[in-house]
């Protein structure tokens, strides 16, 4: 081990993490929610930040242990926030520190007030930016008086019945049950005054529609809302659809309702006349393709916007003049800022073509630029600014992170040539200045469409293991965002241990082959989708000195009916099920092909994880002891996909270079 480490996993997790933004209406400042260990260091508290765009220091503006995030202002210039911020009058709600609820920071200063006061808490909220209009989603117990919420739902925690009773998939969401029938809350929409008062239940019937991730938006003048609408769909995944509400009129329709269609993002112009939205399709022969969508909100008639644009778009907030919207969209490793004009559908490239990094929370400036948030593989997400031209690299403004510099790590985006000839774009860490052949690890990033960026990673940073001497290479396999739709169609179907394979397996031989890299001294790693490519690697090879699998599949048939989206996964796997053809449907399960596995491996899982369940991770330990492998299993009984709680991080960090020091030297 470096004897003169520069990151650890303890500062990694001391360091502020810039979550969410909202522009000032004077457009000169926005406020920044900032997360950041709490007094005892067990778990993350929240505060909201002032950054000016003059350069000056930036200025805290709320303080505590309650987590405040999520900033939105009203259009009186208060600034509104979701907190668990314990009421003056504790003793009318104990349970308050459990729930969120607005308050708000009034424009002229001084401390927080309590807006609202939900029964069940508040998941999500925006003010109207230029009328008398506050929307929310929040928790609600069916056919329960609204005054009686609190108590019915305190009474049946302590007294039951706590039975779940389901007629139909699916019955999970990454770490939490859904609802369908018995006396569970569902989310509702709610609208009122801005000042909190004249509430109205706009979806008083609503079960199951609003129950996974709900996105809305209400238009400036307050008059409409849309929100993503869920219902079964033919192919039993749900298709999704926006329900848009006339708050004046007291009426509301549903925009792009289609067979097997997913739609999200709803985002309004300012002149409250055009909703764009993200649609993608759902199919067994072929991998989404999302694309951005236009609809007339007088007609409800929706045109597609940059339909040849060849990546997967992110919209994040119409331009101030409503003549274009602000898009991300991951490229070939970075993830830039694009402007797309909204009657041409062209595509402008805002932050420069050098700066790389990944852009986040982006927000509208008067003059055509643009800030929001931006983090590089070197750095932490920091609130940024980019010009109008396009011309000049994204301007930190601020530094929230506490973070100074990582100028002691080399990075490079290097390409190698596959089995088949495309090239695979890949990302190489190492530490600066360093001699002789370097250990490394490969980590293969998760989705499996998704992509190892120029971008900083809260759960899988690489920097501690940098700080100890180890080169990374995080690989763009088949299947990675940011290259194509044909690169992507390359993973769809059951494949997964096909092409995507070989190309790891040809990034590995061409870093091995360089002066800097000790390809005797390589380890494979990877979570989720990258935890099932470590297995299958395992069964395949014992090139590697270990490997690191992470809340893993193993077993593709048994995998079916404990994920939580069975019926995606069918999708994903090209429309076979294992109940026709076994064999087939496990052509490249790791399960078939245990007897094959030497390598040493840590598995380590989440017991609250219901995309890919522990029950995987059980039956992998067992088969690797029951074959005589070197293997130890990591369990966390209180994490679900991905390890949120400072402690627990501390430990996956550690528990990992362990691991490494006994197989990597």
């Amino acid at each position: 081990m470096n004897k003169n480490i520069k990151y650890s996993s303890a500062q990694h997790i001391g360091l502020g993490r810039v979550t969410a933004t909202a522009l000032a209406p004077d457009s000169t400042w926005m406020a920044v929610a900032v997360m950041r260990l709490d007094q005892d260091g067990a778990d993350y508290a929240s505060d909201l930040w002032q950054v000016a765009f003059d350069g000056s220091e930036p200025v805290q503006l709320t303080r505590g242990d309650s987590s405040d995030a999520a900033p939105c202002f009203r259009h009186d210039g208060a600034l509104g926030f979701l907190s668990n911020r314990k009421p003056t009058d504790i003793k009318t709600d104990e349970g308050a520190d459990k729930r969120n609820q607005i308050w708000i920071l009034p424009a002229t200063g001084g401390e927080p007030l309590q807006l609202s006061d939900e029964p069940l808490g508040i998941s999500g909220f925006r003010f109207a930016r230029r009328g008398d209009r506050l929307v929310y989603t929040a928790s609600v117990l069916p056919d329960v008086a609204h005054d009686k919420q609190r108590e019915t739902a305190a009474q049946r925690a302590k007294k039951g019945p706590n039975a779940r009773h389901f007629t139909r998939q699916p019955v999970r969401h990454w770490d939490h049950w859904l609802h369908e029938n018995g006396d569970m809350a569902n989310t509702h929409l709610i609208a009122c005054r801005s000042d909190g008062n004249q509430r109205t239940d706009l979806t008083p019937a609503a079960r199951r529609e609003l129950a996974i991730e709900p996105e809305f938006d209400v238009s400036e003048d307050g008059r409409q809302v849309a929100i993503t609408w869920s219902t079964p769909g033919q192919d039993r995944e749900q298709d999704t659809a926006l329900r848009v509400f006339d708050l004046d009129a007291g009426t509301d329709r549903m925009f792009g309702a289609e067979a097997c269609c997913d739609l999200e993002s709803p985002l309004f112009a300012p002149n409250g006349r055009t909703l764009a939205a993200v649609q993608a399709v759902r199919s067994a022969a072929s991998a989404p393709c999302p694309r951005m969508v236009l609809f007339n909100v007088k007609t409800g008639k929706g045109r597609s916007l940059a339909p040849d644009w060849d990546r997967w778009p992110q919209p994040q907030q119409w331009c101030a003049d409503g003549s274009a919207l602000l898009v991300t969209a991951d490229d070939a490793g970075t993830t830039p800022l694009f402007r797309v004009d909204a009657k041409s559908g062209k595509v402008v490239r805002m932050s420069s073509a050098g700066s790389g990094g990944h852009h986040s929370a982006c927000l509208s400036l008067p003059d055509g630029g643009a800030v929001g948030i931006r983090s590089t593989l070197l750095q932490p997400p920091e609130p940024f600014l980019v010009k109008a031209s396009g011309r000049s690299a994204p301007r930190r403004l601020a530094r929230l992170s506490g973070f100074d510099s990582a100028d002691w790590i080399e990075t490079e985006s290097i390409q190698t040539r596959s089995t088949d000839g495309k090239s695979v774009q890949s990302w190489l860490l190492k530490p600066r200045g360093a001699k002789g052949r370097l250990p490394t690890l490969m980590w293969i990033h998760g989705g499996p469409m998704g992509m190892s960026g120029d971008n900083w990673h809260w759960r899988w940073n690489p920097l501690p293991y940098l700080a100890q001497g180890y080169a990374i290479v995080q690989p763009n396999p088949r299947g990675s965002t940011g290259f194509g739709q044909e690169f992507i169609q390359g993973i769809w179907g059951n494949t997964w241990g096909g092409q995507c394979y070989e190309d790891l397996m040809a990034v590995a031989d061409a870093v091995s082959a360089r002066k800097d890299i000790d390809g005797n001294r390589m380890m494979a790693m990877g979570g989720s989708f990258g935890g099932y490519m470590s297995n299958w690697i395992g069964t395949q090879t014992d090139r590697f000195c270990c490997i690191i699998t992470h809340a893993s599949i193993v077993n593709m048939a048994t995998f079916t009916g404990v994920t939580d989206h069975p019926a995606w996964w069918y999708l994903e796997m090209g429309g076979e099920n294992p109940y026709q053809n076994q064999d087939s449907f496990d052509r490249y399960a790791p399960w078939k092909y245990l007897a094959n596995w030497k390598t040493p491996t840590l598995i380590i899982h989440g017991e609250k994880d219901y995309r890919c369940p522990v029950s995987e991770a059980l039956a992998l330990f067992e088969g690797l002891q029951f074959h005589g492998v070197a293997s130890e299993l990591l369990l966390f009984p209180d994490e679900c996909h991905f390890i949120q709680k400072p402690p627990n991080i501390l430990a996956w960090y550690d528990t990992i270079s362990a691991f490494l020091g006994r197989y990597m030297q």
